[in-house]
């Protein structure tokens, strides 16, 4: 992951929007998961780690338009708070029918 650009996506958002791979995941290195089903606390200490140790250039956070996927938004922005890094952070939004909304 050195000077990687990161994916961070909720787990739905590949299903949700049919062009998830030309469209975002070229070039980037995907970290996926849930942040309202699964360990949200660990995932911000794994990726405090991955921001401190590996000098990563970039991060798009990809997540849907509804409530509890925001924490997704919040989990990476405390990760890179924590992690003491000045990293440029694309945030988009995905709607339920499959839409980028921002």
């Amino acid at each position: 992951m050195k000077n990687a650009d990161l994916l961070i996506a909720a787990d739905c958002v590949p299903f949700a929007y049919a062009n998830f791979h030309d469209d975002f995941l070229k070039g980037k290195i995907l970290l996926i998961g849930c942040p309202k089903l699964d360990d949200a606390e660990s995932y911000k200490t794994k990726i405090t780690q991955i921001l401190k140790n590996n000098g990563v250039r970039s991060i798009t956070i990809a997540h849907m338009e509804v409530p509890c996927c925001f924490g997704l938004e919040n989990m990476v922005d405390e990760a890179i708070s924590a992690s003491g890094s000045k990293i440029p952070v694309e945030k988009l939004t995905i709607g339920i029918k499959g839409d980028i909304l921002n």
